[in-house]
Order: C-alpha cells, then sequence, then structure tokens
C-alpha cells in the first residue's frame, strides 16, 4: 500500500512539473497560429514570399524603433500621436486610461509616481489581500484589487489609509503570487506583520 501511495505521489509531482511547461508549449503555439496566418495572408494578398518578408521585417522593425524610442527617451511619433488624439472628444479619455493601464501592466508608472503594493481586509477583518495602489487623493487610496488566478478580473476600491497596510513586494511580485494563487510569495514574511483579527464582525 506504502509503494501504491508513492508510486501515484511521483505522477502527480511530474503532472505538476509538466503543467507549466505545456502552459508556455501553448502560448508558443498560440504566437505561432497568429504570425503564421498573418504571413499567409498577407503572402495570399501580394502572392510574393519577398515582399511578405518584406512587410514582416518593417512591422518588426517599426515596433522595434517606437519601443527604443519611448524606453529611451520620448518618441516624436508618441507626442505627435498623444497631440492629436488628446483633442478628440470621448477618443481622448480611451486614449488615456489605455496608456495608464498598460503602463501599470507594465509595472512602470508615469516619470516619479511609483506603484505600491498594499494589503487591505476583505472580504471581512482579518482576511488580507495584495491590492495595488493606483492613485491618491490625501488621506483616501484608490486601490486595485485583483482576484486570483487571472489579475484582469479583479475590482477598484476607495479606502482610508488607516484601512491599509503597506508591502514591499513591487507590482511584479504581487502579479507572481496572485497569478500562482499564493505558491509563489517573495515576501512570505510580511504575513506576521498581518493583524489578526478574529472574533470581530
Amino acid at each position: 500500500m506504502k509503494k501504491i501511495k508513492q508510486f501515484l505521489n511521483y505522477i502527480l509531482i511530474g503532472v505538476l512539473t509538466i503543467i507549466p511547461v505545456a502552459i508556455v508549449l501553448q502560448v508558443v503555439l498560440f504566437f505561432k497560429n497568429i504570425v503564421i496566418r498573418l504571413f499567409f495572408g498577407v503572402y495570399g494578398y501580394y502572392e510574393s514570399y519577398l515582399i511578405t518578408i518584406l512587410a514582416f521585417a518593417l512591422t518588426f522593425g517599426f515596433f522595434w524603433f517606437v519601443g527604443y524610442e519611448t524606453k529611451n527617451h520620448k518618441s516624436h511619433l508618441i507626442r505627435a500621436v498623444d497631440y492629436v488624439i488628446e483633442r478628440i472628444p470621448l477618443l481622448n479619455s480611451i486614449y488615456r486610461v489605455s496608456k495608464k493601464l498598460l503602463s501599470m501592466i507594465r509595472f512602470e508608472g508615469e516619470e516619479g509616481d511609483q506603484r505600491e503594493v498594499v494589503y487591505i481586509e476583505y472580504p471581512k477583518a482579518g482576511l488580507w489581500v495584495p491590492a495595488y495602489m493606483t492613485n491618491r487623493q490625501g488621506d483616501m487610496f484608490v486601490l486595485y484589487v485583483p482576484t486570483s488566478p487571472n489579475p484582469t478580473s479583479g475590482f477598484t476600491v476607495i479606502v482610508h489609509k488607516s484601512k491599509i497596510i503597506r508591502s514591499a513586494m513591487s507590482l511584479e511580485e504581487a502579479t507572481s503570487f496572485v497569478v500562482s494563487i499564493g505558491v509563489d510569495f517573495d515576501k512570505s514574511e510580511e504575513v506576521h506583520t498581518l493583524p489578526a483579527r478574529i472574533g470581530e464582525p
């Protein structure tokens, strides 16, 4: 009986070891299929491998240039796009919010803006969850609370600073914690700083 148990345990460990590899392979295959469909879509339009390859090379080159310019110094192209779109009603709001969300996903804020990770009590006292601080007005914090295992399905709350406990986790570490449902917890020692309030309503 003991050997059967050990045998099944090894099978479980093997399955859990393979799952991350399988997920990565699925992601790679997904993007490969997208690229192949795009490639043959362009090829079907021009019926020339040379033009198709050139189109892909120019596209990747364009994205590289925009990324390089944006990372190292604000691109004149991006400045021009910002200037135009920010003067179009409705679109300017969507564009501004989208940029801020993407900035948070990349774990970068505006210049001098440090995104913080905090803990708040949810759904009741004594239960703590990590949250991203997205804005602040005086003593009131605007927080985004991600949910496991998909951090994009969270919700936004406004709380007083007295209701939060600051964390030393970076946004990347907090996101990894949420996605891994708590398995990847680089700052696990912080649990000792969270007060237990068992018995309180």
